[in-house]
């Protein structure tokens, strides 16, 4: 039974096929799990919406609790990191992550940033020894089998690779780079571009965003594998 992470971070609350002015990523993420239960019906779903409940940032008492070894901690420690435990807890449970990530000011929203800084957990989903030889830090979900598909819309258009602001687009690249650092490297994106827009190119790439949605379930469902790209819908 495949176990779906379903993670939404629109600061929107909802999705843009039945709420005015609602999130693109919503829409997509919804159409992705909607797509992929009807033809896994025994799919476990866990959903975290970090767009309406992030979760807390990283503090100075994160930080110390986090590089405590665990036997030692202290009550307080624990509690610092419930939350981040949690969220670990949800990730290494599930086979496949179907995260939603707009573009805000060229990067992730802060609540799907603070989401990264809570599951990148020393001990938990990567390891740290400094008296290890050669590399000091090494992946603890490697050869899990975890795949990562992030569903994305911006603004503006052409933030696609050798797109016209391709060098502005901090935010696949930066999801991939965390994800793949804790093991997780079998990734593909999918973006809706055209918002600010609101015509028909806007129209045309939210179609196309769907099509690449179901294209992209149709292929997983036959055994496929995500590709290291991202799709820009109408770029």
């Amino acid at each position: 039974m495949t176990t779906l992470l379903h993670i939404d971070a629109s600061a929107r609350a909802g999705d843009s096929h039945t709420t005015p002015h609602g999130s693109h990523t919503r829409r997509l993420t919804a159409r992705f799990v909607r797509q992929w239960t009807a033809l896994h019906p025994e799919t476990k779903v866990i959903y975290r919406d970090v767009g309406q409940n992030p979760p807390p940032p990283v503090t100075g008492r994160w930080i110390h609790a986090a590089f405590t070894p665990e036997p030692v901690r202290e009550p307080w420690m624990r509690e610092e990191l419930r939350i981040s435990d949690l969220l670990v807890d949800e990730l290494l449970q599930a086979d496949l992550i179907v995260a939603g990530v707009p573009m805000y000011n060229f990067g992730p929203p802060a609540q799907f940033k603070a989401y990264i800084d809570n599951i990148v957990r020393v001990g938990r989903t990567f390891g740290f020894d400094r008296g290890r030889s050669g590399e000091p830090y090494w992946p603890l979900l490697a050869g899990a089998g975890k795949r990562l598909v992030i569903l994305s819309s911006r603004g503006d258009y052409g933030y696609g690779p050798g797109g016209r602001l391709a060098d502005r687009n901090h935010v696949e690249p930066s999801v991939r780079t965390a994800f793949a650092y804790i093991g997780i490297v079998e990734t593909q994106g999918l973006a809706i571009e055209y918002d600010e827009f609101a015509d028909q190119r806007l129209a045309d790439s939210i179609k196309e965003g769907e099509d690449a949605v179901d294209g992209l379930v149709s292929r997983l469902a036959r055994g496929g594998t995500l590709r290291r790209e991202t799709v820009n819908a109408r770029a």
